[in-house]
């Protein structure tokens, strides 16, 4: 009676240990809205909406522009961040090949040779003494560690969560990547388009100079006015060298996104009108989103390492059982090792239960647990953060539409304007001075429009990697 209850304790036991190694595995629970941002918040929005499953991978080529995906492909073949995340990659799942074969029975060819000399005292009082001699042995040997209590499976597991993690790691390197060569591109050209704007501004300021000058001359004007223009020339002409330092900046960090030294590669100077904003932004629905960002498929797989390491730490709680077994050929000559009479072998089997490490184990279960809650919640607030990027992007590009509106009715209205100065200078009614202060008001809200339609053409680009870029055809 008494051995039927240990038997059946120690099969309760070790139900009980195996249960409890079993990580937790269900990911945390997190909102997932209906929509990205409320509709009052993008009443400006132009571009239509379209929520799908499967969008384009090259989310790049939704702004139309052939140098731009020239650009982007070297970009991608080039980046040395890439190449690394590759690399750990492909390290990460040969971890996860080794750690599989940690698991299985591990077989070596053993052989070992030496010398022994017994003490006399050895054999007590007989002083009874055996010559030195040579020993000579050789066979292969077995061992295995059953996987009672899911170390190994869990140790699987969490490799192959790491692994997982790697591969989603180098999604969101390539996604960030492709992002900020696109922000960096379209950065250079708004500061190009910029140039072109503020160069017009700057002749207009020298003809309105010369005309004062002129008018000075002739005593029409007095000094201060053509210390007023000079002013504005120098003025508006200082405002070139940020925007040349901008260009030159931004074709350097293309050129090191590439992969390449700035002084052996320039990027193609792209220009602002080469964008194209669609006039359809498409979107993954928001329950795809926690599929489609790499980030939280990133975060989700650091979540099952981290459950996977509570069941490791768990299963060191319980006994480990080793399983030996070795054939072998002994003999004191080598000549005589495969005659008759050299065979021999050995079973064993080995049980090691901890039963006070000083609090260790417990403690390691304890750390895993707690940094499992840290992974979950930094999973919560990764969905969180996406949720909110995408919100950001579709009320800024709402904006920007609003913007782009006003500032292309004021580009029209200013070139309006101008025309009707030169018109009215030609019939008399009015002085060259006020048709070249028209054509100076016409260049800047030229110029204004550049720099919304850049914010534009950026904060589309940002809302397609917020919304999981090269992922959302995965």
């Amino acid at each position: 009676m008494n051995t039927r209850m240990g038997v059946s304790g120690v099969f309760l036991a070790a139900t009980l240990a195996a249960c409890a190694a079993v990580p937790p595995t269900a990911a945390p629970s997190v909102p997932t809205p209906r929509a990205y941002a409320s509709a009052h918040e993008l009443v400006s929005l132009r571009q239509r909406v379209t929520l799908e499953n499967r969008l384009r991978s090259a989310w790049w080529t939704l702004f139309g522009s052939g140098r731009l995906d020239g650009l982007i492909r070297t970009v991608v073949a080039g980046n040395q961040d890439l190449r690394a995340a590759r690399a750990r990659v492909a390290a990460a799942r040969a971890a996860v090949q080794a750690g599989r074969g940690a698991g299985l029975p591990q077989v070596a060819l053993d052989a070992q040779a030496g010398r022994q000399e017994y003490g006399v005292a050895l054999f007590g009082p007989s002083q009874f003494s055996i010559p030195p001699f040579n020993a000579y042995e050789v066979g292969p040997s077995v061992t295995w560690t059953p996987d009672l209590f899911g170390a190994q499976r869990n140790q699987v597991a969490r490799l192959q969560a790491l692994a997982d993690y790697e591969r989603d790691e180098l999604e969101a390197a390539d996604l960030t990547l492709t992002g900020e060569a696109v922000a960096v591109s379209l950065d250079m050209a708004e500061a190009s388009s910029e140039m072109t704007a503020l160069r017009r501004i700057v002749a207009a300021d020298q003809q309105t100079l010369h005309l004062v000058q002129a008018a000075r001359a002739i005593g029409t004007a007095t000094e201060v006015a053509v210390l007023s223009a000079q002013t504005q020339r120098l003025a508006d002409s200082a405002r070139l060298a940020p925007l040349a330092r901008r260009v030159a900046e931004d074709s350097h960090a293309l050129s090191v996104l590439a992969g390449r030294l700035p002084a052996d590669w320039t990027p193609p100077r792209l220009a602002l009108s080469e964008f194209r904003v669609p006039s359809d932004l498409p979107l993954a629905l928001p329950s795809q989103l926690l599929r489609n960002r790499p980030d939280i498929l990133a975060a989700q797989a650091n979540l099952k390492a981290a459950a996977a390491a509570v069941g490791l730490a768990t299963a060191h709680l319980y006994p480990t059982v080793t399983l030996s077994a070795n054939m072998l050929a002994e003999a004191l000559t080598p000549a005589a090792l495969f005659g008759p009479g050299a065979g021999a072998y050995s079973l064993a089997a080995g049980l090691a239960q901890p039963l006070f490490s000083g609090g260790t184990l417990s403690a390691e279960r304890r750390e895993a647990q707690a940094a499992y809650r840290a992974a979950a919640a930094r999973y919560r607030q990764t969905v969180l953060d996406a949720f909110g990027q995408v919100a950001t992007a579709l009320t800024s590009l709402a904006h920007d539409d609003a913007a782009v509106s006003a500032q292309r009715s004021a580009y029209r209205a200013a070139r309006r304007t101008a025309r009707l100065a030169v018109t009215a200078y030609r019939l008399g009614g009015i002085g060259l001075l006020r048709v070249q202060d028209a054509q100076r008001a016409a260049a800047a809200a030229r110029l204004g429009l550049v720099r919304a339609e850049g914010r534009r053409a950026g904060d589309a680009a940002r809302l397609f990697v917020a919304a999981g870029g090269a992922r959302l055809a995965a």
